[in-house]
């Protein structure tokens, strides 16, 4: 009884305080419920719950099926992953954000998920017809057409958030209305049998690149995850980064970034990372001494860093690689590599020298769990390792999903605590599909967008206009290209941020990275590469970038914090996000693309070592606490060391060791310092 009493009661009756290391389940959900659109989904009884149930079971089956045996031509595989998707959102996600709405469904969402099983049907059973007279439409086709666009923007906007929705609202808009747009902007425009005819007959809208990938790969990465999520090894990722980094200075705070880096490998959202590790971590930071938005910017800066991590990268790479083209899966999670350590060993530095500061230490041994018990569950990792291994030989992307789904099922044997049954089984076919439902909507919508820019050439309009109020300058360029992805990344999934910020921003960067080229030469994939990491790193950082940074303002939720300020300590932690997208653009040897061993070498060493005097100079702290002046002078030399030339690189190395040995001496200084009584 006491656990529900206010904090005053408690004192007033000097009770101990409640224990902050708790975070609740229905905490942890209203948490997601406010800050991730797709977890706020209706609390079903009775027999539409087992209607859903057997729904999602369906869609799920339909997808493995596929996968194993074949899939149906683009137009079915694609149309049909639509149906399943928009009717279950319809059912699942209410219209309005209302508690009344969470317990039954409305009488006009059973017909818009009636109308979505039209559309998913329409080009199955119309298929030969459709392919016979494509390029017109009937008044049937032009009904159901805007029947498809309607029903998947207002699903977008249940399951997935208003900004996308707006955004492919505006892009509809400016197809429409093109020749009254100014300047560059100016296109012929589409009138509205051509513009539906785009969106739903063919695969430049809709049913486009996005959402085949979505009905192929990603989907099954899902399903994949889903699988592992049942063994339990969301929470040895927690007892793993405790066991490793829990006794070291400032450790909670550690525990935060390795265990955030791990959820990335399984997690393909910012938010639900936030909340699934950071229940379990900023308690402990807070507790340790940290102070409430630090803690809560620690959590949210490892988390969103956890989609830059291969081999998932929160289910982008499997779009890049259909949008770069003439690059493999295992290419792009090798060059992305690096640019997410660097990521992580930033917000490490930053967090130990903050440690250091305020004088925390790491874990008392009491608190420390029994690290042989810990390793003994290692086996868990196997899949994921499995998975980085199949693609390593080349074994084909899906393929190698659904054998990481059949090893999961077999390592889940070794332990009785972590054995999937048939019911487990089941459940995790089910909430893979569930966790399908927003990337579906976010694809199909993004393919709206997509089909635009394609069809108006906005992209390189965009892109020269870009580089010509750049005056061709470099860092200008790529720091215009920075501002406009992460505007256009503002409250978007993974999936969706990166195809739209590579649809509208890339194309700007390739564009200056390719001026000196004949018109019409083939972009090599090294500039590609740079260019899509770019601008997917800018679009993902939006989600700890205030005013909109869902992720700090849900690890805001978990750790009591002023959301804005939690921003922007997340955003100071996750300096090198800022950073390392211009390193790898200007040295491409980040991307282990065309480069020498000992290339790659010298680059890592001054960027880790850059890192380390920007964290020192951000915080204020190396071996002492630093002055103003010291602070500026550190950041800089930081910055010199990190940015790719030689001559400053050598500045910046000797600046570096000189304030090495000035903060070392000082350091030996003051423990030799003989005490007073």
């Amino acid at each position: 009884m006491s656990d529900k009493q206010s904090p005053e009661e408690r004192e007033e009756k000097k009770l101990p305080p409640e224990d902050e290391s708790y975070i609740s389940e229905d905490k942890q959900k209203e948490i997601l419920q406010k800050y991730d659109p797709e977890s706020n989904t209706r609390d079903l009884s009775g027999m539409i719950k087992h209607v859903v149930f057997f729904g999602l079971l369906a869609f799920s089956l339909f997808q493995l099926y596929t996968a194993v045996f074949g899939q149906y031509t683009a137009y079915i595989q694609r149309s049909v992953h639509l149906g399943f998707a928009l009717s279950l959102i319809f059912i699942l996600f209410p219209m309005r954000r209302r508690k009344g709405a969470r317990h039954k469904v409305a009488w006009y969402d059973y017909i818009l998920a009636l109308l979505s099983i039209g559309i998913g049907a329409y080009w199955p059973i119309m298929y030969d017809d459709l392919v016979f007279r494509i390029g017109r439409v009937t008044e049937l086709d032009l009904i159901v057409g805007i029947l498809a666009v309607i029903l998947t923007l207002e699903a977008t906007r249940r399951a997935v958030g208003m900004p996308i929705t707006v955004i492919g609202i505006l892009f509809l808009t400016y197809g429409f209305f093109g020749p009254y747009f100014p300047g560059f902007m100016r296109h012929r425009g589409q009138d509205l049998d051509s513009l539906i005819q785009l969106m739903f007959y063919t695969t430049d809208g809709i049913l486009g690149t996005p959402i085949g990938v979505s009905a192929t790969f990603i989907f099954t990465f899902l399903l994949f995850g889903s699988f592992l999520v049942k063994t339990g090894v969301g929470q040895y990722f927690n007892d793993l980064a405790v066991s490793l980094a829990g006794n070291l200075t400032g450790g909670p705070a550690k525990v935060a970034i390795f265990s955030s880096a791990l959820q990335g490998t399984i997690s393909g959202s910012s938010v639900a990372n936030v909340v699934t590790s950071g229940s379990y971590t900023i308690p402990m930071m807070k507790k340790l001494g940290y102070k409430k938005e630090f803690a809560g910017g620690v959590e949210a800066a490892a988390s969103t860093g956890g989609q830059l991590m291969p081999p998932i990268m929160g289910a982008a790479a499997f779009l890049m690689v259909e949008f770069i083209g003439g690059v493999t899966y295992w290419e792009i999670a090798k060059a992305a590599a690096i640019p997410a350590l660097l990521y992580f060993t930033g917000v490490w530095i930053m967090t130990h020298f903050e440690a250091k500061r305020i004088g925390l230490k790491g874990l008392s041994p009491e608190e420390m769990p029994d690290r042989k018990e810990v390793l003994k569950k290692i086996y868990l990792l196997t899949p994921i390792l499995a998975i980085i291994l199949f693609l390593l030989v080349g074994i084909p992307t899906m393929q190698a999903a659904l054998y990481g789904i059949l090893l999961t099922i077999f390592v889940s044997a070794f332990n009785k605590e972590t054995r999937l049954g048939f019911k487990d089984i089941i459940n995790a076919l089910v909430d893979g599909a569930r966790t399908a439902l927003a990337v579906a909507a976010a694809t199909a919508t993004a393919g709206i967008i997509v089909g635009v820019v394609v069809k108006t050439g906005l992209g390189l309009s965009l892109a020269n206009g870009l580089v010509s109020a750049s005056g061709g300058n470099v860092l200008l360029t790529l720091f215009f290209t920075m501002l406009a992805a992460i505007v256009l990344g503002m409250g978007s999934p993974t999936t969706a941020n990166y195809v739209i910020t590579s649809t509208i921003a890339a194309p700007a960067i390739i564009t200056l990275l390719m001026v000196d080229e004949p018109a019409g030469a083939a972009v090599p994939i090294v500039v590609a590469l740079s260019a899509h990491l770019f601008v997917f790193y800018f679009g993902i950082i939006a989600d700890i970038t205030p005013p909109v940074a869902l992720a700090a303002f849900a690890a805001s939720g978990i750790s009591g914090g002023e959301p804005i300020r939690t921003g922007f300590n997340a955003a100071k932690l996750a300096i090198a996000a800022f950073i390392i997208p211009y390193m790898f653009v200007l040295s491409p040897e980040l991307l282990m693309i065309d480069t020498t061993w000992s290339e790659l070498i010298w680059v890592l060493i001054t960027a880790i070592a850059g890192m380390i005097a920007i964290g020192a100079g951000l915080i204020g702290y190396w071996y002492r606490k630093l002055n103003w002046i010291e602070r500026i002078i550190t950041f800089v030399t930081g910055i010199a060391l990190i940015y790719p030339e030689g001559f400053t690189d050598l500045i910046g190395a000797a600046v570096f060791i000189i304030l090495f040995a000035i903060q070392w001496m000082s350091r030996e200084k003051k423990t030799k310092k003989p005490q007073t009584a």
